[in-house]
């Protein structure tokens, strides 16, 4: 499958998509606290989505080759876990970091992202410096996207900092394209060399999503086909965002009003 270059129609389905994806996590925010389990934040996110939306949750049933239908409507991965984590019925305690991935289907077109939640206030401080070495890797990522930039120098740039601040890069999972289809071309790495990989042209429209562990990049999955999680136990965070290639630079299509702002990232 070659890399599709959306029309200003599509990109404007898009902005669409992206911004009810962003606005469902906005929505699920006061939710996130002691003692709900990530299948209540499941079920609040699908009726939100099915009921005030008029979305379809892209993740409910998805069965890529291999895998059998996921069973439910958003990823909810806690701690250890690096992503996919299917909601259970285990209560969220004090401390613990979770995130939660977000894709809705809009009129045929899916929107996607993710942002880690600190629950109460009680988290250690590796576990609230790995959240923010996340959300930075992520926006030194989107800093890189121009047109005539590589793919390799939005993986490069999330590598450098994330091992720099000596936690690790999940090397078997990426960011991709989006459309119609909820994974397309390209695969986004979250590490990589400068000047590698495919030139970045405007109208692509991508994922960038790392996945950085507090120690060792070693992964491990679940029994359950789905959930993947840390070889060593150790903490990982993942932010995303979906990203266009503009005539000048990068628009982010996953924001709102209660999206994080960018953090300060000059070197």
């Amino acid at each position: 499958m070659s890399i599709v270059i959306k029309t200003p129609e599509e990109i404007e389905k898009m902005r669409v998509a992206g911004r009810l994806a962003a606005e469902v996590l906005d929505f699920i925010t006061p939710h996130v606290k002691p003692g709900v389990t990530t299948a209540e934040l499941d079920r609040l996110c699908h009726d939100y989505m099915v009921d005030a939306q008029g979305c379809i949750p892209a993740p409910l049933h998805y069965a890529p080759p291999g895998y059998k239908p996921y069973p439910k409507s958003i990823c909810a991965s806690v701690n250890h876990q690096v992503c996919h984590g299917v909601p259970g019925d285990k209560a969220l305690k004090k401390g613990d970091i979770v995130n939660l991935d977000i894709t809705v289907i809009k009129d045929g077109w899916h929107g996607d992202t993710s942002r880690m939640f600190i629950v109460g206030a009680d988290a250690a401080i590796l576990a609230r410096r790995l959240c923010a070495v996340t959300y930075e890797c992520l926006w030194r990522g989107i800093a890189q996207v121009r047109p005539g930039a590589c793919l390799g120098d939005v993986g490069y740039a999330i590598q450098r900092h994330a091992e720099a601040s000596g936690f690790s890069v999940v090397r078997e999972f990426c960011g991709h394209g989006i459309g119609r289809h909820f994974h397309e071309e390209p695969q986004v790495l979250h590490y990589g060399n400068r000047g590698s990989g495919p030139a970045l042209r405007p109208g692509m429209i991508f994922t960038i999503e790392p996945m950085i562990n507090a120690g060792k990049a070693a992964i491990s999955e679940l029994p359950d086909g789905w959930t993947i999680v840390t070889r060593d136990r150790s903490l990982s965070a993942q932010w995303e965002h979906t990203v266009l290639v503009t005539d000048t630079g990068v628009e982010v299509l996953t924001l709102s009003a209660g999206a994080p702002p960018p953090p300060d990232i000059r070197d």
